[in-house]
C-alpha cells in the first residue's frame, strides 16, 4: 500500500525558514504527481505546491509563490517543501499528497485527482 509520511514541522518566528519532508513508499516514483497541501485552523485544506516526480514540472499557489520551493529526491523517494519568509498566516497542518496521475504543466491538478494522503506535520509561525 501507498504510504506518505511528513516530518520537519515545528514552531518558528516570522521571517524564518523551515523545510518539511515527505517520505514515500508504494509510489511509482517518476510517473506520478505529488503535492503539498495545508489546512489552517478552522479553514479548509488548500493545495500550495505540486511537482511531477518524473518531469519535475511545478505549480505554486499565489500565496506562497516566491517564498516556498518544492523539490524531490528520486533516490530517496522523498519530496520536500522549503518554506522561506514564513508569515503567521502560514500556520497550518501541512499534508503530503500523491496522485495516480502525472502532473499537468502550468496548472494545479484537480482536487479530485489526489488519491493518497499523509498524516500531516504542524507548522506554527509566530
Amino acid at each position: 500500500h501507498v504510504q506518505l509520511v511528513e516530518s520537519g514541522g515545528g514552531s518558528v518566528q516570522a521571517g524564518r525558514s523551515l523545510r518539511v519532508s515527505c517520505v514515500t513508499s508504494g509510489i511509482t516514483w517518476g510517473y506520478q504527481c505529488m503535492g503539498w497541501f495545508r489546512q489552517p485552523p478552522g479553514k479548509e485544506r488548500e493545495e500550495i505546491a505540486q511537482i511531477d516526480t518524473g518531469t519535475a514540472t511545478t505549480w505554486y499557489a499565489d500565496s506562497v509563490q516566491g517564498r516556498f520551493s518544492i523539490s524531490k529526491d528520486n533516490a530517496k523517494s522523498t519530496m520536500y517543501l522549503q518554506m522561506n519568509g514564513l508569515k503567521p498566516e502560514d500556520t497550518a497542518m501541512y499534508y503530503c499528497a500523491a496522485s495516480q496521475y502525472r502532473c499537468m504543466s502550468g496548472s494545479r491538478l484537480a482536487l479530485t485527482s489526489w488519491h493518497f494522503w499523509g498524516q500531516g506535520t504542524q507548522v506554527t509561525v509566530s
